[in-house]
């Protein structure tokens, strides 16, 4: 019987893609320097790494769609911070981001990290961008290279 299993450790010349939202940018630029830290501590060159900046979190599917046909990615870390308000437009943001993201990552085959915060609120959006909660930025970005690295064993 065979096992399969993924580690930290990034497949050759390997590139990544990290989409990151504007909106919320105290949040989002904390989980983006999360993730670009993550990756050159774990042996990607920074030329490996692209940064992709779109306008909201509801864009992050669309533009890991492009990335995916026309980007040579093993991996993608999608980044975002959507905070819930008075009306269902965070319900509708956030659960169609991450439909959209998952739905590109099994269209493509590629794996697409889903680092979209969704919160009640700026204090948890914090805990959870360097805060007490770590950086979740980074954990998206670990898990971007271990599945590089797990897809990688399947060849």
């Amino acid at each position: 019987m065979s096992h399969f299993e993924g580690d930290v450790q990034s497949p050759g010349s390997a590139r990544y893609a990290i989409l990151a939202s504007r909106w919320n940018p105290r949040i989002t630029d904390t989980l983006l320097d999360g993730a670009r830290k993550a990756f050159v501590e774990n042996g990607v060159p920074a030329g490996n790494v692209d940064v992709i900046r779109v306008p909201g979190a509801w864009e992050l599917p669309m533009a890991a769609a492009q990335a995916t046909d026309r980007g040579g990615y093993v991996a993608i870390v999608a980044l975002g911070c959507v905070v819930r308000g008075d009306t269902r437009h965070f319900e509708q943001v956030a659960d169609e981001c991450a439909r959209g993201l998952m739905r590109v990552a099994l269209d493509s085959g590629v794996p697409v990290v889903n680092g979209v915060l969704a919160v009640d609120d700026y204090a948890h959006a914090e805990a959870r961008a360097g805060g007490n909660h770590g950086n979740k930025g980074e954990e998206a970005a670990l898990v971007a290279i271990e599945m590089a690295n797990l897809f990688g064993k399947f060849e």
